[in-house]
């Protein structure tokens, strides 16, 4: 490349830094499952499969973002146009009482008179005295329902956002040259569906290990976290991205490999009651060997992503 057509370009590059946007990073984005909206100022993510109000608030904050509350007048609207085009049966909102029977605030803390509600006829009646949630109903109406109720929700991120490294707003996923992958240790312990969930969520997936290499990176990852720090049933193996799929000792990556094909197969040694058939998810030893555990133990787990770009950005 010549230097007068390199100069500007790394310019344009440099002012676009300073003034808090990219040309590099294309248009508008967050994640890929995320759509930009200009008229409430951030991105929205529809999750169309229903969910238990609990679980909604924590996917959306494990995706980064909140359980959408009619926060604004903008967001109102754009909340109330999805629950008429698409979900007649009702959407979450991120507004709830499950702190505090009866005070109503959003997840960011918003109080419910400060936001853009229109209750529907005799709304709420706090049903039975076990209503503590509120959905828009097809028509754009609020009601209260029971939290253990079922229904699709929206996710929110506003403006702006800072990306890492990693392409994540997530500080704990950080960038190993060695491998080319970013990776987060979860030290408080999930069971593995549960961590396979947390990982998706976060834009990643359980770690899959790919050769010896990638091993010893996860042992020097497993070594900053003590036995001291972790919160789990089990402080010296994490969840990883392998399972017994139905069939005892044919373990299979999430990505449909068997482990040989994988790349790294090495097990750390493990009782002879481990062959067990409630022991079928996949895990790896402090030392960097595979070992495994009943997939309902609460275990530490390292969730692994690619990274989307080489330079943290802010867009706006």
């Amino acid at each position: 490349m010549s230097l007068n057509i390199f100069c500007p370009l790394f310019v344009i590059f440099c002012c676009d830094l300073v003034f808090g946007s990219l040309y590099f990073s294309g248009l508008n984005e967050y994640r890929y499952d995320y759509k930009h909206v200009s008229e409430i100022d951030g991105w929205i993510k529809i999750h169309l499969f229903p969910a238990k109000w609990k679980d909604a608030r924590l996917r959306c904050q494990l995706e980064g973002a909140v359980l959408a509350s009619p926060e604004t007048p903008e967001l109102a609207s754009t909340l109330k146009s999805i629950v008429t085009e698409r979900f007649p049966s009702g959407l979450y909102t991120g507004v709830h009482a499950t702190f505090s029977h009866g005070d109503y605030f959003s997840v960011e803390g918003t109080p419910i008179g400060k936001m853009s509600i229109e209750w529907a006829p005799n709304e709420p009646n706090n049903h039975e005295d076990s209503e503590e949630c509120i959905i828009l109903q097809g028509n754009g109406t609020a009601a209260d329902v029971v939290c253990t109720d079922l229904y699709p929700y929206v996710c929110y991120r506003r403006s702006p956002v800072i990306l890492n490294e990693c392409g994540s707003v997530d500080p704990e996923y950080v960038y190993e040259r060695r491998t080319g992958s970013c990776y987060k240790f979860h030290y408080v312990g999930r069971s593995w569906p549960r961590a396979f969930m947390a990982c998706a969520a976060e834009g990643a997936y359980l770690t899959v290990i790919n050769n010896n290499e990638e091993a010893t990176v996860l042992s020097e990852l497993f070594a900053q976290h003590p036995v001291a720090n972790i919160t789990a049933d089990s402080k010296d193996t994490a969840h990883i991205g392998f399972q017994n799929w139905g069939e005892m000792t044919t373990w299979t990556t999430i990505h449909g490999q068997s482990i040989q094909e994988a790349g790294y197969w090495t097990f750390y040694p493990y009782p002879a009651s481990f062959n067990a058939k409630n022991v079928v998810c996949g895990a790896v030893y402090r030392s960097g060997g595979l070992d495994k555990l009943p997939c309902n133990e609460q275990a530490p787990f390292i969730c692994e992503k690619s990274p989307d770009s080489l330079l943290g950005r802010i867009i706006t």
